[in-house]
């Protein structure tokens, strides 16, 4: 059983002819997070995107100009990026719920015009309006 897990873990076991080159692309990006006390953490994200290539002979690899094996590309990234937690403001929370009421109005009168003027539209074609 310890046998069979450790050969699902591993990617170098899944590999049919034993030949093949694996290459993580690693992108870190330094990371401050700021919370309401004005503690800071510094931490850093970071993205990982893999290639596997695998090979059936010696030749093919030789001939590929790659190497087998296992190579890891990092990058660093040039900006630092802040979170910072804020309070935001009464009058912000107000304004931010009449911009939804409104939004939502808007659609509702806008969907009553349009049914509206399809319906009138409707009966004069058919000579319905007096």
């Amino acid at each position: 059983m310890a046998q069979h897990m450790f050969a699902d873990s591993c990617p170098l076991h899944r590999c049919r002819h034993g030949l093949a080159t694996f290459q993580y692309y690693i992108k870190i990006i330094p990371t401050i997070y700021q919370d309401l006390k004005n503690q800071q953490i510094e931490t850093n994200q970071f993205a990982v995107t893999r290639f596997k290539k695998e090979y059936g002979s010696t030749l093919d690899a030789i001939t590929d100009a790659r190497l087998p094996g296992v190579f890891f590309i990092y990058e660093f990234g040039p900006m630092l990026i802040k979170y910072s937690e804020q309070h935001r403001s009464t009058l912000h929370f107000l304004t931010s719920l009449c911009a939804i009421i409104g939004g939502i109005l808007t659609g509702i009168i806008d969907s009553f015009i349009y049914h509206s003027h399809r319906a009138l539209r409707a009966k004069i074609q058919l000579g319905k309006l007096g």
